[in-house]
């Protein structure tokens, strides 16, 4: 069983609000999705990692694969319109078996730590797949300008990458979201639609999505 990384990287970053994608953003001289990367380059469960991104990024990719040394990176393959169509790219191009684990994570999560990656690896292994998510610590209500309802926070998460799916399940809810013209938020919602149960696994505060300005901001004072 092979474990290949996807790693989504097409996204322009528009609520950023930067003229650069998040993730070619450089912190301490380094671009963000070289930390993504290294973090997939260094564990020793993943044998290969497939970026999918814009065609205007792939020198770039290939300079920094070379530069980094990240020999892991087998293909860089383009992205499409939307994240869904980006990891269909790439997991059509990834020459996997059906047993094979596609390991997808967001390029902008740059500080996905180790123990993270290697438990939910372990944890798909054994039970099939793996949603890395954190619990809900806050009081989470409902409504628009005022408050019409609490809701109880103890069956509530918050999803994170990397989500974990066999070769052959993922495949097969991404052909019928195809089919149907379903455009999902991640591809957990897409392997439930073939009614695959779908395993939480637990996340980490750190492994948090750059998207914004302030999240940017937050980045660079973790790595300071």
């Amino acid at each position: 069983m092979n474990c290949i990384a996807i790693i989504p990287a097409g996204g322009k970053g528009l609520r950023s609000g930067l003229t650069t994608p998040k993730q070619y953003l450089k912190v301490n001289g380094k671009e963000i999705i070289v930390y993504t990367l290294q973090a997939f380059q260094k564990n020793k469960l993943i044998n290969k990692i497939i970026v999918a991104a814009e065609q205007d990024y792939f020198s770039l990719l290939i300079k920094l694969v070379k530069k980094y040394k990240l020999t892991k990176v087998e293909l860089i393959v383009e992205g499409g319109k939307t994240r869904q169509h980006s990891v269909f790219n790439a997991v059509l191009s990834s020459d996997a078996n059906d047993n094979d684990l596609l390991v997808v994570h967001d390029a902008a999560r740059a500080l996905l730590p180790e123990n993270v990656l290697t438990n939910s690896i372990l944890s798909a292994k054994r039970i099939g797949n793996a949603l890395v998510c954190i619990k809900a610590k806050d009081t989470l209500i409902k409504g628009k300008k005022n408050v019409d309802e609490y809701l109880n926070r103890d069956e509530v998460y918050y999803v994170q990458t990397p989500q974990i799916f066999k070769y052959k399940d993922l495949y097969k809810a991404l052909i019928k979201a195809e089919k149907e013209n379903f455009v999902g938020t991640d591809e957990s919602m897409l392997v439930k639609r073939i009614g695959k149960k779908v395993n939480i696994v637990e996340g980490s505060v750190f492994n948090f999505k750059i998207t914004t300005k302030e999240d940017v901001e937050l980045f660079k004072k973790l790595k300071d």
